[in-house]
């Protein structure tokens, strides 16, 4: 019996595709390795995380799809070369499906969201992102980020 059982179990992760701990880590690498670390993105390791046909909700700054995206990342790059951006919770909703909810901080150094000059300040705000994984890379991403309050803290005197 525990020769079946151990049998089954192996056959189940060997073909079952990314195992859930893979698709963590890839949502895992878009915080710690991308949105964390903008400027240093090469657009190799982008397209490790993420498929050339990603939908991002809603549209980025940068624009639509892929390039939208990576035109987005860029950007934070350049004006917040300090971003940190630090999940504090990743639920597993099933089916490749994560909500995440995260801290971002960083110091712009030039025009940022309206504020420009740069003020020197930092600024801490929280985001909540629905990500979808599929065949280990992201495919959709829903994602609400606390702008506003970032600038407020950016403007406060």
């Amino acid at each position: 019996m525990k020769r079946i059982l151990a049998t089954v179990v192996l056959a189940a992760t060997t073909f079952a595709g990314p195992t859930l701990a893979d698709d963590i880590e890839t949502v895992r690498a878009f915080y710690s390795d991308i949105l964390t670390d903008p400027a240093g993105t090469t657009e190799e390791r982008y397209f490790e995380v993420f498929s050339p046909d990603v939908v991002s909700i809603p549209t980025p700054p940068g624009g639509e799809g892929a390039q939208g995206m990576l035109n987005t990342i860029a950007f934070l790059g350049q004006v917040v070369p300090d971003l940190e951006w630090e999940p504090q919770e990743i639920i597993d909703l099933g089916d490749g499906r994560f909500v995440v909810r995260s801290l971002f901080r960083g110091t712009p150094v030039g025009p940022f969201f309206g504020v420009d000059p740069a003020t020197g300040k930092s600024f801490e705000a929280m985001s909540i992102d629905i990500v979808t994984v599929e065949d280990g890379r992201i495919t959709l991403t829903y994602h609400l980020e606390d702008w506003t309050g970032a600038i407020g803290q950016l403007t406060a005197e």
